[in-house]
């Protein structure tokens, strides 16, 4: 009786602030997130900035993260955050099959990037990010940021000269950009991220349209390639953090605001590592052999990128909001000149 009088006379006098700290561990705020990436390539892509949010949010809140089909198949990431199964994902539109009319921009929208600053610049100063928060609200989901990736070209066994050696080629790529590769011959497979590796050492790929070289690189996809086209479909892959939205409106208005900014240095991460490794890896790396489809020949899938978009925005009034802005930001750039645009 003596020890428990003396408690409560101490608890009394120290005062409610006294008693804060256990309680808030107590009612400890636990998030899974699940990325569209396996292991090696979160290591950079996700993994800095949950273990920086962790550090900081320490007793209040915690991120459990899972990579590439560890809880549910990438194409049905969306569907599992929308009803809670997950809490967090980092993805692009494309690759979670979302529901939205903006799904079809995600990822790898054709010729819709030339350079990784185009991305934050699309989102953040043309309108976009309005127009992803406006369509993910409606289906229940938040819009946290957006950002740049690395861009896209093929890695492959057998070299790709001209248009006509990518007739036949059995190539992973995303839905979007296989939809318009398919125009020139290419035949897009799906298959769980993790298979790739496998599927081209045993023939059921011919190769990869997925990445930069530094993913290639990265992942391993450069042991089981022998060949980089440097003429790549976009220059910056746009992917996202999304959350479902009753566990984020859950969250004190510090921690939204604390996974905001991580969600940024997480862009911020990307855009070096990415822009530096394309570059190094062209140079130095030792594992692919680059070639190059002729300016005058590929300017024939540019011209057709053009034709897409336009086939796309004739199929709903939001996705034509999108394309005009796409329209409007390469009109300035190739008006800005360079830097901005060389031709």
């Amino acid at each position: 009786m003596t020890t428990r009088r003396k408690f409560i006379q101490g608890a009394a006098l120290a005062g409610p602030a006294a008693l804060a700290t256990p309680a808030l561990a107590q009612n400890k705020i636990t998030w899974r997130l699940q990325t569209y990436a396996g292991a090696a390539l979160a290591e950079h892509v996700l993994d800095p900035a949950i273990k920086m949010f962790n550090q900081i949010a320490g007793d209040r809140m915690q991120i459990e993260t899972y990579y590439a089909d560890q809880i549910v198949p990438t194409g049905e990431l969306f569907q599992a955050m929308q009803r809670g199964t997950i809490d967090a994902v980092q993805s692009d539109d494309d690759s979670m099959a979302s529901p939205t009319e903006v799904t079809v921009f995600g990822g790898y929208f054709p010729f819709g990037s030339r350079y990784s600053l185009d991305v934050p610049v699309l989102f953040n100063q043309y309108g976009l990010n309005e127009i992803w928060a406006e369509e993910y609200a409606k289906v229940g989901v938040k819009h946290i940021s957006a950002g740049a990736w690395d861009p896209c070209h093929f890695a492959t066994k057998d070299p790709i000269n001209s248009l006509e050696d990518m007739k036949g080629k059995r190539i992973f790529t995303f839905p979007t950009a296989g939809r318009f590769l398919s125009q020139f011959g290419v035949v897009p497979v799906n298959l769980p991220w993790e298979d790739i590796e496998v599927a081209v050492q045993t023939g059921e790929l011919d190769g990869i349209a997925w990445s930069g070289i530094t993913e290639d690189y990265t992942v391993g996809w450069a042991d089981v390639t022998n060949y980089f086209l440097t003429n790549n479909i976009s220059g910056a892959w746009i992917g996202h953090f999304f959350a479902n939205m009753e566990r984020w409106n859950e969250l004190p208005e510090d921690l939204k605001m604390l996974f905001e900014v991580c969600c940024q240095q997480s862009h911020y991460y990307r855009q070096h590592w990415y822009w530096g490794g394309e570059a190094r890896l062209r140079v130095h790396g030792e594992k692919l052999k680059l070639t190059t489809i002729p300016d005058a020949e590929w300017a024939t899938v540019e011209s057709a990128a053009r034709e897409f978009w336009e086939e796309i925005a004739a199929e709903s009034d939001v996705k034509r909001r999108v394309v005009d802005i796409f329209k409007q930001y390469n009109t300035d750039m190739e008006k800005a000149g360079r830097p901005y645009r060389y031709t």
